[in-house]
């Protein structure tokens, strides 16, 4: 297999367009993604077709991977492959959705908000290893099976706005829901938005606070917390058209 440098300056390439690099990774990588396929023998699918599918999975991985994760490419790749046959076998009715993982990924995302929050950069995946007591491959596979928002769909709270209504709901309002799924990224969103913009959004929509509360925190009126959450949201709402 490829030295760590190699394999990146290849991912480089690849990400770039470059097909050859591809090619020359995947080819490299083939012990590994046949590793992986061994787990799922005798599941119904053909060995044949096993491994096309763990080669998306691996092309996947490299159009994610971001070297800040300071993780070898093996092992953010390894539940990248693993999460592309699980996903076929689930949709073939061979596998059900873990709730545990669901449950795994909000705690995740609550501990990285919360983070964030605070100042600090947003953690690593050995951190949130070393924080939640799991191996990194699972850390990753987790944060990769379940990145569904489901919280644009948790209900606001009542004391500033209409009872029921969501997230979704005040973002896009004349467009069929279906439609915003097929496009929207929310993380990619919100981490676009400046600091400030952020963390009003993540005290809203992520820790349920009234409009009140984050004005305590930010030490500004409630008018003026009402007045900016409009203004990201119609920020929002414009990055999804």
């Amino acid at each position: 297999m490829l030295e760590h440098t190699q394999t990146l300056e290849f991912i480089r390439q690849a990400k770039q367009g470059n097909e050859t690099a591809k090619t020359t990774l995947i080819t490299e990588n083939s012990p590994l993604i046949k590793s992986v396929l061994k787990h799922y023998l005798y599941k119904g699918v053909d060995y044949d077709d096993l491994y096309q599918l763990g080669c998306m999975g691996f092309l996947k991985a490299i159009n994610n991977f971001d070297e800040s994760f300071n993780v070898k490419f093996s092992t953010y790749a390894v539940p990248m492959i693993a999460g592309e046959i699980k996903r076929f076998l689930r949709d073939d009715g061979s596998i059900k959705v873990s709730r545990a993982i669901k449950g795994q990924y909000y705690q995740m995302q609550k501990y990285i908000d919360s983070v964030k929050l605070a100042g600090g950069e947003p953690p690593s995946i050995q951190q949130l290893g070393e924080h939640f007591k799991m191996d990194e491959q699972d850390v990753i596979f987790t944060l990769e099976a379940a990145r569904m928002p489901i919280s644009l769909y948790g209900e606001l709270n009542g004391k500033d706005g209409a009872s029921g209504q969501t997230v979704m709901d005040k973002i896009v309002q004349d467009e069929n829901s279906e439609q915003v799924l097929n496009r929207l990224i929310l993380k990619d969103i919100i981490e676009s938005l400046g600091p400030k913009d952020r963390k009003i959004i993540i005290l809203r929509y992520f820790r349920d606070k009234t409009q009140s509360e984050v004005a305590k925190i930010l030490n500004v009126s409630q008018v003026q917390v009402s007045r900016l959450e409009n203004k990201i949201l119609e920020k929002m709402k414009m990055k999804l058209k």
